[in-house]
């Protein structure tokens, strides 16, 4: 929690809010919107299938080594 200026009350301080010459003055952190987190979501899902296939790739490229040589 923020240090309140000695002029502000701390009921005045609630979730990140508070009064300051009047104003009402926001100090919570940033936060994603839902929109963000999904775009966050669908690309690191896109990341991990690609790293899936690669992956993949590798192992049966192993395989067939292993199974002609």
């Amino acid at each position: 929690m923020r240090q309140i200026d000695k002029d502000n009350k701390a009921s005045d301080y609630v979730d990140g809010l508070y009064v300051k010459n009047g104003r009402l003055m926001n100090d919570r952190p940033n936060s994603m919107t839902g929109i963000q987190r999904a775009a966050n979501m669908k690309r690191i899902i896109d990341e991990d299938r690609k790293i899936k296939m690669i992956a993949d790739g590798i192992e049966r490229s192993e395989m067939r080594k292993n199974m002609f040589g």
